[in-house]
């Protein structure tokens, strides 16, 4: 692929494209993904400025995301057939992290979580999801630049094991029996192996693998530790894996709505989650929620105005006349953000 081409992905082709012999290459209005850039490089074509256009930031965090989900595709087949079980982290590096780091820096957190909603390809979808989601987290927490650079790959990887786990029983459509769960509890240990014996990659990030299901309380696994033997990154993923997994559809449950999420996180916050890191992740959340348009639970329509600092989950709420503090009625919560 022609690197000086790269610079062009997600954004969209102004006119028709042509080869120098005439060929027709795409069309006009065509968004660029990787695919297409090695079409025009094959044909020899180097696109200029004003051959594209940027597009809005919709269109890109879903491109970005769709590019990563099946750059992540390719990854688990190859290691599929692959004995020695290395991870390809020459092609991680180059079709998947620039793109989480790219949509990551927008810090629009509901225009990319759109793009993040599962379509049917959920495993995958999921580690793209943790990786985008767990950088935006650690910007929050303020990790340094090489720790977060760390923390991306780590949480992108966080669940490589899944790919010996049988794939009826990832896709099955209701809940797992007492062998299935054993079975699928062992992908934490298998993806601690592979990232551990794949050069380019380190004891924190194969440890991410490893404890993302690990609970403060030590009631999670493979080993039931307590919080105090759980490495921050991995005390991250699991805050951002739970939302993910929670606020996506299922194989055999739908998504639960947003407010229903967050009031779950919040109780989980002293015994479950790291303290500190879910609280930041939901004020955070909350934060960038001002300004939006958000669906209440008897179905009216109203716009964020202010965060309380009290209790950040029941904002103050514009509709029409009226300003309702959610705070003061218990009854109503939040369903759903609409992104702007």
């Amino acid at each position: 692929m022609n690197n000086s081409n790269e610079q062009y992905i997600g954004k969209q082709l102004v006119e028709n494209l042509f080869n120098h012999n005439g060929v027709f290459v795409l069309p006009a209005l065509t968004l660029l993904s990787s695919d297409h850039i090695r079409l025009i490089s094959q044909h020899k074509i180097f696109l200029e400025p004003h051959d594209v256009v940027q597009v809005d930031s919709a269109a890109f965090y879903q491109i970005a995301v769709d590019e990563c989900t099946s750059a992540m595709e390719s990854i688990f087949e190859q290691l599929r057939f692959n004995k020695s079980k290395r991870l390809p982290m020459i092609e991680l590096r180059n079709e998947v992290i620039p793109f989480i780091q790219r949509v990551s820096e927008k810090n629009d957190f509901y225009g990319i979580l759109a793009a993040l909603q599962s379509k049917d390809d959920y495993t995958y979808r999921h580690n793209v999801a943790v990786g985008i989601l767990s950088t935006l987290l650690g910007k929050w927490l303020k990790l340094k630049p090489e720790e977060l650079s760390m923390l991306t790959i780590a949480a992108t990887l966080h669940d490589i094991g899944k790919i010996m786990i049988p794939a009826e029983i990832l896709s099955k459509p209701g809940p797992l029996n007492e062998e299935e769960l054993a079975m699928m509890k062992k992908h934490t240990t298998i993806g601690y192996e592979m990232i551990r014996d794949t050069v380019g990659t380190n004891h924190m990030q194969a440890l991410v693998a490893l404890q993302h299901h690990e609970r403060m309380d030590g009631s999670g696994y493979p080993f039931g530790v307590l919080g105090h033997r759980i490495t921050d990154f991995s005390k991250i993923v699991a805050v951002v894996d739970i939302f993910h997994a929670m606020t996506s559809d299922r194989y055999y449950r739908k998504a639960s709505p947003l407010y229903e999420v967050l009031r779950q996180m919040e109780d989980n916050v002293y015994g479950k989650l790291d303290p500190y890191i879910c609280s930041v992740f939901i004020n955070k959340l909350m934060q960038s929620m001002i300004g939006n348009e958000v669906v209440l639970s008897d179905g009216r329509i109203g716009k964020i105005i202010m965060i309380l600092a009290h209790d950040p989950l029941r904002p103050l709420v514009n509709i029409d006349e009226d300003f309702i503090d959610l705070s003061r009625h218990r009854d109503l919560g939040i369903m759903r953000v609409i992104p702007l």
